[in-house]
């Protein structure tokens, strides 16, 4: 058993072969339920950080299943992160602080596919990941409880990282999906100024950065759910009706990605995170997936079931008397899909990629920025998820060996080549603030398009693209 010793304790952690040793499951902060966190910032006796620590109570959702992550343990005292370094003396590496998704409302930094090691040892750095509260936990009504923990947890690595061998003058935030967003609010909270230097945002769900309305329709809903007539009242619940007035919800919300997140203008963020993000002076790597929206139609029991028609209705409703012609366009650049393909190429760019094209539209001005696009398609399933949300989690991680990822990838050789490319340049991003690619700029908008044949395209799809930037 390993040691790391500091001002703030004795930290007991294991070596998980001759290169790397993790210390699991430090508790970075404690909170009741609805209160704002306390900072860990003493401990007494050693810390065993040898397991991973309980995951945030949630209703387990698509990729629970697959990770197989529901049966891990749970509970409200869930503010534990993760540390993966390198067996030696080496000092002042980059610290990669990864921030994991779930719509807000699951998942966990246990997931095998999260390990930090094969970073640690590709790349010379350190490699943090937490648990934050999820759901009602971390984001009823407007407190943004959740991001408060993510703010604490980045409080604790600029505290105790030197001693681990990290910089922490040198901290790169990465996270996919709600974890993405998560990272996207992050650099617009002038809370994080000093405690972050860089951002790194994969297929970030920026729609579910929602307005204090929003959040207020949400927390009526909740408590209608809960059979509560206020919040204090849900004080009293034990966490597993809350789970189950989640569940609930779930059923019957209109706006899923709305139920519970982020909150903009509430606490910790600004009323505009497009512009307090551009104005923060923080270098960012922005990606979506080509086909991300495929993950929840793939194997969707009742796609085969929706017509053209039915699609076709989807496209007006969203492009109106132009639904023809985006059709058209989609039909050319995409290639033969059937209907409910159709759609959720639509709704990619619909919950994706047009949000991370404004972001960035709003952000070159002002700070360095860089666009890719993750094309690689899987070719399970007959190639049904195609390039689907968090397809590229294990080429990130190069965690290719990981349980149940050949299920979502193939066994194919050339997912070493995809993850080398893509791995790369996270790390290169974390030493040096910059890629191999060029900023993302509103005339060229170069985007490296991350596949087997890994190149720099100018505004890839530009057809398409236009079409989402006349409904801004």
């Amino acid at each position: 058993m390993l040691t790391v010793t500091n001002k703030s304790g004795r930290f007991l952690g294991k070596q998980i072969d001759a290169g790397v040793t993790a210390f699991l499951g430090i508790q970075y902060a404690i909170a009741n339920r609805f209160s704002e966190t306390s900072d860990c910032e003493k401990y007494f006796g050693d810390v065993n950080a040898t397991a991973f620590g309980p995951q945030s109570p949630q209703v387990p959702g698509f990729m629970e299943e697959i990770l197989n992550t529901k049966n891990l343990a749970t509970s409200e005292d869930c503010l534990y992160l993760n540390i993966w370094k390198p067996n030696d003396d080496r000092t002042a590496l980059p610290v990669l602080f990864w921030i994991h998704g779930g719509a807000y409302t699951n998942g966990t930094s246990a997931t095998s596919w999260y390990d930090g090691a094969n970073l640690v040892k590709m790349g010379g750095v350190i490699v943090v990941s937490i648990n934050y509260r999820l759901g009602p936990f971390g984001f009823i009504g407007d407190n943004n409880l959740g991001i408060l923990d993510q703010i604490s947890a980045l409080r604790w690595v600029t505290r105790n990282i030197e001693s681990f061998g990290g910089d922490p003058t040198n901290v790169t935030i990465f996270g996919e999906s709600a974890g993405g967003s998560s990272v996207i609010a992050l650099t617009a909270s002038t809370m994080t100024r000093g405690l972050i230097h860089k951002a790194w945002a994969m297929s970030p769900s920026l729609l579910q950065l929602r307005s204090k309305s929003d959040a207020e329709d949400a927390r009526q809903k909740y408590l209608t759910a809960a059979n509560c007539s206020d919040s204090d009242d849900l004080r009293h619940l034990t966490t597993e009706q809350m789970i189950d007035a989640t569940a609930q919800m779930f059923l019957d919300v209109d706006n899923y990605i709305s139920t519970f997140s982020p909150t903009v203008g509430g606490a910790a963020l600004p009323d505009d995170i497009y512009e307090a993000s551009a104005r923060s002076g923080i270098p960012l790597v922005l990606g979506t997936n080509r086909d991300e929206n495929r993950l929840w139609t793939a194997l969707n029991p009742s796609a085969s079931a929706v017509s053209s028609d039915d699609a076709m209705q989807k496209f007006v409703d969203v492009f109106d008397r132009n639904a023809t012609d985006a059709w058209r366009i989609y039909g050319k650049s995409r290639g033969s899909l059937s209907p409910i393909q159709m759609i959720a190429a639509m709704q990619t760019e619909q919950n994706f990629r047009a949000p991370a094209w404004r972001l960035l539209e709003t952000r070159v001005p002002m700070v360095a920025s860089w666009m890719y696009w993750f094309t690689w398609p899987s070719p399970v399933f007959d190639g049904a998820f195609g390039c689907c949300h968090a397809l590229d989690l294990p080429f990130m991680f190069n965690n290719l060996d990981k349980p149940n990822v050949e299920m979502f990838t193939g066994s194919s050789n050339e997912r070493e080549l995809v993850s080398g490319h893509f791995t790369s340049q996270l790390l290169r991003f974390a030493k040096t603030a910059s890629v191999d690619w060029p900023k993302y700029s509103v005339e060229s908008r170069a985007t490296l398009c991350i596949d087997t044949n890994t190149r720099v395209e100018n505004d890839p799809e530009s057809e398409i693209r236009e079409l989402w930037s006349k409904l801004n």
